[in-house]
């Protein structure tokens, strides 16, 4: 027998998720850039300004997919 918790996703959770996955994602950019570049300061520079930008993007892509569930 499966027992379903019913949520509403909320923004905290959703800022959560966003940044979560933001860490990993900018991990694995940051890793690329270094392997591309083998310039530490050039990968954490583009992993920075990629952590803000996308983590933004997610967070709006999130929210839509809740608006269209509705």
């Amino acid at each position: 027998m499966s027992i379903t918790k019913s949520y509403r996703e909320s923004h905290v959770r959703s800022l959560l998720k966003a940044f979560s996955w933001r860490v990993v994602a900018t991990i694995t950019t940051a890793a690329i850039a270094y392997g591309v570049t083998g310039q530490i300061d050039t990968a954490l520079m583009i992993g920075g300004i990629e952590f803000f930008i996308k983590f933004f993007i997610y967070y709006f892509h999130e929210r839509l997919w809740l608006l269209a569930r509705k």
